[in-house]
């Protein structure tokens, strides 16, 4: 990152990004150990008849996906917006004028759309979460696409 851009003042939304993606890998963090620690389901008070119609016999394969994918990545990324750290991955970044975490950043709101999407067309409908995370991944989506965010975040030619 360019020294203008480290001295730049970070945006409200590029904040409220930030925040957001941390509250979604904190949620994934705690959920998805209680899910592959209990296959079962019993320490979210649920049960593996919930899971019928699903590939899944138990709750290990489901927690160790959210675990990873809602939380573990979204903490990296959210770090690395945070903290604009590890450039290193920016090697695996495709769109090289933005930073790696900004392009990352995307694929959180995607991967969250993609679970909960998933995971309402094989249960149904069973929880008041499931369009407040659809919500939550989209609005992740639309403020990375802001211009004031895309800016800051933004490489120097």
């Amino acid at each position: 990152m360019s020294e203008r851009q480290t001295a730049e003042k970070r945006p409200f939304f590029a904040w409220v990004l930030v925040v957001l993606i941390f509250i979604l890998a904190l949620g994934g963090i705690i959920s998805g150990p209680m899910l592959f620690l209990s296959p079962d389901g019993h320490l979210m008070q649920w049960t593996v008849d919930q899971l019928a119609g699903s590939p899944f016999p138990d709750y290990l394969i489901p927690g160790i996906i959210l675990f990873l994918f809602i939380g573990v990545w979204p903490l990296i990324v959210g770090l690395g917006l945070a903290r604009k750290m590890w450039g290193a991955i920016d090697r695996l970044n495709p769109f090289k004028n933005y930073w790696w975490a900004w392009t990352s950043s995307l694929v959180v709101g995607i991967i969250l759309l993609i679970w909960i999407i998933t995971e309402t067309l094989l249960l149904g409908y069973i929880s008041f979460l499931q369009p407040l995370m659809a919500a939550w991944g989209l609005l992740i989506l639309l403020l990375a696409l802001l211009p004031a965010v895309r800016r800051y975040y933004r490489n120097p030619e």
